[in-house]
């Protein structure tokens, strides 16, 4: 009999990615035999990230406009699929009432990843981390799994490998730009990203290099990093769908980001990545294939995600004191 197995995490695009370190060890099994059927349940707006893996049989778009008795209904019918397994990745509201639901009257496998909400007091209100350090995304969704896996903490093989729409592939093309640097110089949240005249310094430093700046619609300040040198810096913020920046961070041969949903892309996706990481907590990136530059200051991590006020006198100190002739440094030691 195959194994049915169904991933619940709705949101948001930077965890659903770092949840699909998930897909290869739970398609191999423990025992390597790779006879598992995989479903997820996603919110609508995040299932096309899905859509690229071909590890998944069925991506379950939930649309929240339903609202819960929609969700319910849907529910509901899932409980045809006779699911052998279920991980709530999300373990909120709507992923409780799911499993509940699932599993009523069922012998099934219901594994569900905690939010450990104690130790997030502890870090953000008393200041004392009990949690794993760094705190490894991918690593964070594989071990409550562990048992259905072959889990060996971070040399876990979870790389994927995305297959892209003829369309996207051809929208690279167009723009004829190879052995190129992505860089994401946005983030959702202020406190995260990196400032943009150190970006600006960056490229001026590798000069001999080309980049592909990657953001979207409102991030104007890309622009200052292109003009610089049009010829060899593309930005493309605003410019291309998120699964095609997806693409072109798949075909650069360095990424470069701060704590985004880019970072955890070129992360899953085995690409070569420096990753600048400075207040957040659980943004740390997982594959071997990535460095991480960060500053010990005894205030870190003081956010979740970014939110919030910096305590230090000087504004974003994890993110200034990571230098971009110290960035510089350590892509010429990549490459």
């Amino acid at each position: 009999m195959t194994d049915k197995v169904l991933i619940i995490r709705l949101s948001s695009f930077g965890d659903i990615v770092q949840c699909m370190s998930c897909l290869s060890p739970i398609k191999r099994g423990r025992d390597g035999n790779g006879n598992r059927e995989i479903h997820w349940l996603v919110k609508k707006e995040f299932s096309s990230v899905l859509g690229m893996s071909d590890q998944i049989s069925r991506v379950i778009e939930f649309d929240k406009k339903i609202g819960m008795l929609g969700l319910i209904k849907l529910a509901i019918k899932l409980r045809e699929e006779n699911y052998t397994h279920i991980y709530d990745a999300h373990s909120n509201i709507r992923s409780v009432v799911v499993c509940t639901i699932l599993s009523f009257m069922r012998s099934l496998s219901l594994v569900r990843r905690s939010k450990e909400r104690i130790k997030r007091f502890m870090l953000f209100k008393m200041r004392k981390n009990l949690f794993p350090w760094p705190f490894l995304g991918a690593i964070s969704y594989l071990r409550p799994i562990s048992a259905w896996i072959d889990f060996k903490e971070r040399e876990t093989d979870f790389n994927q490998d995305w297959s892209f729409a003829p369309s996207v592939i051809e929208k690279f093309e167009s723009f004829n730009i190879d052995n190129f640097i992505a860089i994401a110089p946005s983030a959702a949240w202020e406190m995260k990203r990196w400032p943009i005249e150190y970006w600006k310094d960056l490229v001026k430093k590798l000069k001999d290099e080309k980049f592909v700046v990657l953001g979207g619609p409102a991030d104007d300040f890309c622009q200052e990093i292109s003009d610089i040198d049009p010829e060899r810096i593309i930005n493309l913020a605003g410019k291309t769908s998120l699964i095609e920046s997806c693409y072109f961070v798949k075909k650069s041969k360095t990424t470069i980001s701060a704590d985004t949903g880019i970072l955890h892309v070129a992360d899953i996706l085995g690409v070569k990545t420096i990753a600048l990481i400075g207040p957040t907590a659980f943004g740390f990136p997982t594959a071997l294939t990535t460095e991480t530059m960060a500053v010990d200051l005894p205030c870190r991590p003081c956010t979740k995600d970014g939110r919030g006020k910096c305590s230090q006198d000087i504004y974003q100190k994890c993110m200034v004191d990571i230098r971009p002739e110290a960035v510089a440094k350590k892509y010429q030691s990549l490459n």
